[in-house]
This record gives C-alpha cells, structure tokens and sequence, in this order.
C-alpha cells in the first residue's frame, strides 16, 4: 500500500456472551419501561384536549392542578415523537408567521454548505419574485455572534453554531418560527490573528439523527439530533499536529455514504482523512503534504464510478497546494493537479464546481481559474486556463455553457463575470451599481453600492444575489447583458461572506457585523420566499415586509 494512503480496520467486534451483572443491569433498565408507556400514553390523552375539558369533574384544588399541568404540559414536555416542543427565547423576535406552502410549491432540504447538490443551486420552484425595497417579508430574526457558518437545514431542524463570549452556542431551532429546541456549547480560545471574526466558519452537516459540527480550532463533534446530545467528538488539530492556519479552520466536513471526509491538512500528512459517522474511528488516510484549504470537499459521479475532489491548500512556505481527485471508498488518489498562488498569504477558498465529466476551480491572489477533464483511466486533461478570472471565495454557476460568478479578490476590484465554458473566454465583465440613499444624523446623502464580492443563487430561472454589504438582488443573467429585476437593501453591514439558503421557500441570510445604519446586531434573518395566497385577505397581508 502506498506510504500515502493507509487504510485501518474494523474494531474488534464484542463478546456475544452477557456477564450475569450485565444481564442484572439489562433487566433493571427494562423494568420501568411498561410504566413509561403507559405515561407516555397518558400525557398524549392529555396533549389531545383542553386543560377545562381534561379538568371536569375533579373538584377542588385538584381540578386546578390539573388544569394548570395541562396547560403548562405543551411547553414542558416531550411531544408524542418524544421531541420537545419548541421554545422562544429572548434574542428571537417574531415578525410575522410563514405563510403556508402551495401544494404547488417544489420544495427541498439544504443539510449542508451549498446545499444538497453542492453548489449554489437551488432546486426550488414557484418562488415570490415580485418583492420591494424593503425585500421580501421579514418571518423572524434571532441576535447571534460571531460567525460565518450557514445555517443547515433538514426537515423541522435548523442547526447554526455562533459564538457568544468564549463560548460557540451550537443552535438547533424550528426553521419557520425561529423557536429553539436545544443548545449546546463548547468553549473557545480562537483569536483570528488578521483581525476577522472569532466565530465558527464551518457549516453544519446533517444527516438523520445526527449533526456534525467542525470548529474553528479543528475539533469535530457529533451530536444527536433530536436533543443536541454529544455522541462523540475528535480533535483533529491536536491529533494530526495542525497548527493554526491563517483564518483557522474553515473546511465543511463533507458527508459521503457512511463517513465523513475532511481535508485535514496535516504538515507531514495526511492531507484528507475519512472517519466513521457513527464513532469518529478512522477509515482511511490519503495525500502528502498539501494544507487545508477554505473549500468543502465536493462529490461527484465520474464515468460510473464515485469520486471526491479536494482544492487543498492552507498556510505553507513555500505555498502548495490544489485539486485532488480521490475514491471515496478508500482514498486512493487519481491525480492531483497543483493550483496555488506563488504568495505565501493566499488561500485555496472557492469550492470545485462538477459539470459532468469536467470540473472548474479557481483562487485569487494572481492564481487564476482552470477547466479540467476526467479521462476514462482518471488521468486529467487542462482543457483550459485563465488568468482573467480569480474566484476569492463565491462558487460559479452553470447555465448553458456559461459560467457567472463574482471576481475579484478585494472590494474595488470585484466584478460579476460570464465566461464561456468551452473556452474559458471572458464574454462579459460588469461591475453592478446604484445609488442609495442613507441617512446620518439629519442629513441624507446618496452613496454608490454594489454587490462587491457576492453570492450567486441560482433558483427557479433566475438568480438571487447577496452582495457583501446586506444587498439582496433579483438577477436576469445571459451573455449579452446583467439586469437587476428586483433591488432591496436588508442592511448596511460590513463582511456578509455567508451564501444565502433557501428551503422549503424560507430564505436564510446572515448578518455578520453590526448594521452601521440603523446599529441592529448581527443576526440570523428569515425571509420568505413563499408565494402569497390566492384569496384577497391574504394577498393584502403581502404588503411592506419590513416591520423594524
């Protein structure tokens, strides 16, 4: 086996014979199981009715405890599937409730960073497009602290990890109100040395009944999903010996199958590792000396067969760095093409992006942008390279031969590019802007805005776009011409790095810094994206969707 890839086995199953103690101990723990049926029973009756209803006919005090128990019961107590019922807290505020869903409506989970498909596309269909400058209506908004993780969502769960102090409350909340189920912390010594947030850059990772949370110090953890409970947890940085990177560690954990793959970035290797899901053990190792990157790992199919493509590249001298194609099931390696600035400060940052049997990465600090493809021996072919396009972060998308995305690695120099897939030609360049109005103090002045170093969405046809400044757009986007179809500004706050999500027509969006308008603290907002309903009091509800 190549000194490279190594591969470990199977714990050693348990003894199949119970010692007598342990069978004692079984039976003890079997015991009070009958009577927590017929409680758990019980308290369904009584989540069924009314408290007077459930309280008629028992006299005295009796009868009000009774009536008290049952009314207290729905906040207090586990729901008939054994989760709690959700609660407010004092940094939620309520606007409005969602609206419900059109049976019409084509609606999906987002259980990770860049959603289910890996880039940023969304598969929804029957979106509200027609929205102010207000933007869409306000649902809820919850005050966070620093992060730039998104939010991952799946079914009636939505998980966000921020830190508060020198602790990260991990959040796990019911996406259409906002209400939270559970918390967990952890505390954190993490100082970003270049001046940026301290918080969690790592977004979570769901899957069933578990959620995998990565810190910015590199240590995994695995909670459960219904209570938040630690099932296990791994330092990565202490055990592979990681020192800190430039902005910690930022890398989503990528679910594949049964395990999860991380680019670990070890200094003498390995630069990729998988873990088990259910323990954490070791699967395999792969890779050299490559660091970890600013990417999420990235799954594809290619000829038939299951691969994963790491942009690996952390803090080195001298910079190395670069594209990885890998077998998931054992980390063997296909090929590795090196793309990585001739700079010692510079980071790979902007995920691999998959169309078909080829696949695009791109980085900044004078690196450029290259199209790959995969032959049918996984050897690789450079169809082509650019230096005219350099993604700092942002992750392109696809639409008929053509790639749009953000350029740019500062503000002043961003600029929303299509490039010619085929070719890697530049067809258009364009920098967005417009004029706002701001006040300050009782002066109103106009500035000129643009979306700088934003994100693409793509969704139902079009395109929505958060720019770095809290601008939300409605983008029409083909080769001949940009046009913005819908404008709001949400906020004025610096550092809005974080990729929109969108589930089940709820748009999620991070504030990461204090509005310098209207001081509003970092927050996690929802908005929805839900078509109004078809009857007229409802669609006059519709109306201006900011309350604040």
């Amino acid at each position: 086996m190549p000194a490279a890839l190594r591969s470990f086995p199977e714990s050693p199953p348990m003894n199949a014979l119970s010692t007598d103690a342990d069978s004692l101990r079984s039976r003890r723990r079997r015991a009070p199981v009958r009577r927590r049926r017929n409680l758990h029973a019980r308290l369904r009756q009584i989540r069924s009715c009314s408290p007077r209803r459930f309280a008629a006919g028992r006299p005295g005090r009796r009868r009000l405890t009774v009536a008290l128990l049952c009314g207290l019961w729905p906040a207090l107590a586990p729901a008939a599937d054994g989760l709690r019922e959700p609660r407010a807290f004092d940094r939620l505020r309520v606007y409005r409730p969602a609206p419900p869903l059109p049976e019409s409506y084509r609606a999906e989970d987002w259980p990770c960073f860049l959603g289910p498909r890996h880039t940023p596309v969304s598969d929804e269909r029957g979106v509200l497009k027609d929205w102010g400058p207000n933007g869409p209506p306000l649902i809820w908004a919850m005050e966070k602290g620093e992060s730039y993780a998104s939010p991952a969502i799946g079914g009636r769960f939505l998980v966000y990890p921020h830190r508060i102090g020198d602790e990260v409350l991990v959040e796990c909340l019911e996406p259409t109100t906002g209400r939270r189920y559970w918390q967990f912390r952890y505390s954190t010594t993490y100082s970003d040395r270049y001046g940026y947030g301290n918080g969690p850059r790592a977004t979570p990772v769901m899957d069933h009944d578990r959620v995998f949370v990565y810190s910015a110090q590199g240590v995994l953890y695995c909670l459960q999903l219904a209570d938040g409970r630690l099932l296990w947890k791994k330092d990565l940085a202490e055990e592979y010996k990681v020192p800190q990177d430039f902005f910690g560690t930022a890398t989503s954990p990528l679910l594949w199958n049964d395990r999860l793959i991380i680019n670990v970035g070890a200094p003498k290797g390995p630069c990729v590792i998988a873990l088990d899901k259910k323990t954490g053990r070791v699967l395999w190792e792969s890779g050299d000396r490559w660091g970890p990157s600013y990417a999420t790992p990235v799954p594809a199919t290619i000829h038939g067969r299951p691969t994963v493509f790491v942009f690996a590249g952390g803090e080195s001298r001298p910079p190395t760095g670069g594209l990885l194609s890998l077998d998931p099931r054992t980390g063997r390696i296909d090929f590795r093409f090196p793309w990585r600035s001739r700079s010692y400060e510079s980071v790979n940052a902007s995920c691999p992006l998959v169309i078909g049997q080829r696949v695009f990465v791109s980085a900044t600090y004078q690196t450029g942008s290259a199209l790959l493809e995969v032959q049918r021996d996984f050897r690789h072919r450079v169809v082509w390279t650019t230096d005219e396009v350099g993604l700092h972060w942002n992750v392109p998308i696809h639409r008929d031969g053509y790639l749009y995305a953000y350029d740019g690695r500062n503000e002043p120099d961003a600029a929303l590019v299509c490039v010619e897939l085929k070719t890697g030609r530049v067809v258009r360049r364009e920098v967005l802007q417009w004029e706002d109005e701001v006040r300050i103090g009782d002066t109103v002045q106009k500035v000129t805005m643009s979306p700088f170093r934003g994100w693409l969405l793509q969704v139902d046809g079009g395109c929505l776009s958060l720019g770095e400044w809290g601008h939300l757009l409605w983008l029409d986007l083909t080769p001949q011409r940009f046009r913005i179809v819908r404008r709001a500004w949400l906020f004025a706050a610096r550092e809005t790095w974080t990729p929109p999500v969108l589930s089940h027509g709820l748009l999620y969006i991070c504030q990461n810094t204090r509005d310098v308008l209207n001081k509003t603290p970092p927050r996690l907002l929802c908005y929805s994206l839900r078509p109004p309903q078809p009857t007229t009091s409802e669609a006059g509800s519709q109306g201006d969707p900011s309350d604040e």
